[in-house]
């Protein structure tokens, strides 16, 4: 099956902690951070997810947003720390690389956004994901 997802990283399943309809997943990226994702319960079990479960992590890009530093005080559990890779702009919008631990992720963003923030190839940056932003796929 192909899919038009472009972000996919390589995780491993630390913990689940289910409630009636929804479960949380905290996964290690294979660079070494985590990252949680919030998915229905009936999924967990679909996919058969357990403590060390290989998981592909999906995120859209237009579900990643780009900060210039960590943010505290903020309900996203996902703020993955990385540098840019690559700018691919047009007149309104632009497709951000970034690289991070375990892989790289595309943010789209404004332009007027990359313009603020001061973007350009080799800025430290911070990814942002909301964990109700990211789908887990299995082998």
């Amino acid at each position: 099956m192909g899919l038009s997802i472009r972000n996919q990283l390589t995780a491993t399943v630390l913990a689940i902690t289910s409630g009636e309809a929804m479960a949380t997943v905290k996964a290690r990226l294979s660079g070494g951070r985590e990252i949680t994702a919030a998915i229905t319960r009936e999924a967990v079990e679909d996919l058969a997810l357990a403590e060390g479960s290989e998981v592909r992590v999906l995120v859209k890009s237009t579900e990643v947003s780009l900060a210039t530093g960590e943010i505290d005080g903020i309900s996203i559990r996902n703020q993955l720390p990385g540098t840019v890779a690559g700018i691919a702009a047009g007149g309104a919008m632009a497709a951000v690389k970034v690289a991070v631990d375990g892989g790289e992720l595309t943010a789209a963003v404004t332009k007027e956004a990359v313009d603020e923030l001061g973007l350009s190839t080799g800025t430290p940056v911070v990814a942002l994901v909301k964990s109700t932003e990211i789908s887990l796929a299995t082998a």
